[in-house]
């Protein structure tokens, strides 16, 4: 079974501009299994383009700011692949398609590895941090998960981010927290 880490990959647009978006990212050996869900503008450049970059930040709020319109974050050239990649990350994989396993809801395309690079050393994230990258996965499914689980799971995340949180995780949090509360308002008005 492969592990999943979260990160978050950079591809290249039919328009030159990078496209950034937060992926749990399948580990297996030397090879990273991509699977966006469709539609998605990931999904479509990695078709085209065949190529990607696997990112794995420190700061919590690239991936709350994916998910809530907020793309604004500093791009630097890759070493070998023609996509960009976020400057400030501890660490990147430059990343080629090998094959693509098509699926109605979420295509898989497995990667070999053609660069890797360590920028700095990963610190380990305070529980904050690991609450706001669990509501940015449930941000990602609003509508897919029963609204249930999705208030139940936020209780229990508010604990972590009560005891730990700093200002950045704060931020990123409240983004996040805008996008459900966005979610839930037209059936919380209807009631």
């Amino acid at each position: 079974m492969p592990k999943i880490l979260e990160s978050i990959v950079t591809t290249r647009g039919a328009d030159d501009q990078t496209h950034i978006a937060p992926m749990g990212v399948h580990c297996l050996d030397r090879r990273l299994l991509l699977k966006p869900f469709r539609p998605s503008q990931t999904l479509e450049n990695l078709q085209r383009e065949g190529c990607a970059v696997v990112n794995r930040p420190d700061d919590i709020r690239v991936y709350a700011g994916c998910l809530t319109g907020r793309y604004e974050w500093p791009l630097t050239s890759a070493e070998i692949v023609p996509c960009q990649r976020l400057e400030n990350c501890l660490s990147h994989a430059e990343v080629e398609v090998e094959s693509f396993d098509d699926d109605p809801i979420r295509p898989t395309f497995t990667c070999k590895i053609v660069h890797e690079t360590v920028h700095a050393p990963f610190q380990g994230y305070n529980r904050a941090q690991a609450a706001v990258i669990e509501l940015a996965i449930l941000v990602s499914r609003l509508g897919r998960l029963p609204d249930e689980k999705i208030r139940g799971e936020i209780e229990y995340l508010e604990i972590a981010i009560e005891k730990t949180a700093g200002e950045i995780e704060l931020e990123a949090w409240n983004w996040l927290m805008e996008r459900v509360h966005e979610h839930f308002a037209p059936k919380e008005a209807a009631s």
